[in-house]
């Protein structure tokens, strides 16, 4: 086990939530924490909620750093309408969240790696910046030496995700094309994300 896909199962069991919906998850079987004391069960505080819908929105997209996650939050504040469904139209435009929701590629952490490498080209150009953010109206594709890849070809055949209606795909030349920013409730997430536990926890 890769250590990225180690630090993956450790944010689900921490969680106690089989977060990215995945049938490998150790939470299928055990939906407490790790360590001896992680079936003890204490009623969590404002704070402890508000930390934890936080987290889960965070480990979501990768385990996004602290930093980066909380210029997400500011960004959201700043923009006019809803705070929580700014926030949640700001994540789903990093192009490896892109890239993950067109089915290029199995996990929101390879999405992240694969960015990285080189394989992936917005509107042509090659981008391999993560958080990079997709317009409306963007096409996102897999370069052409890329489609072949084992990973690829696996993640495009899997029927375990469901594409969201705000990204239209043509898996005939690998490419994705952003319509436009979705809310919350256009987003599939696997378990119940509440984004405005993020807005209490900044704000406090």
């Amino acid at each position: 086990m890769s250590k990225r896909q180690s630090s993956k199962y450790k944010i689900d069991r921490r969680l106690g939530v089989n977060l990215w919906g995945r049938a490998k998850s150790p939470s299928n079987s055990r939906d407490y924490p790790p360590g001896q004391h992680g079936q003890r069960r204490r009623k969590a505080s404002d704070f402890g909620t508000q930390l934890m819908g936080k987290q889960k929105l965070k480990g979501y997209y990768g385990n996004i750093g602290e930093k980066k996650f909380h210029s997400y939050y500011k960004e959201a504040v700043r923009r006019p309408g809803d705070t929580g469904e700014n926030l949640i139209g700001l994540l789903e435009r990093r192009l490896d969240a892109v890239v993950y929701r067109a089915r290029f590629v199995p996990t929101v952490f390879a999405a992240r790696q694969f960015v990285n490498h080189g394989h992936v080209r917005v509107n042509g150009k090659r981008v391999n910046i993560p958080s990079y953010e997709v317009k409306d109206g963007d096409v996102v594709e897999v370069r052409a030496k890329s489609r072949e890849l084992p990973m690829v070809l696996e993640a495009i055949a899997s029927t375990e995700r469901d594409l969201p209606d705000y990204i239209t795909v043509d898996y005939s030349k690998m490419a994705a094309t952003f319509m436009r920013s979705p809310g919350l409730a256009d987003v599939p997430y696997p378990v119940q994300m509440e984004p405005n536990l993020v807005i209490e926890f900044y704000s406090r």
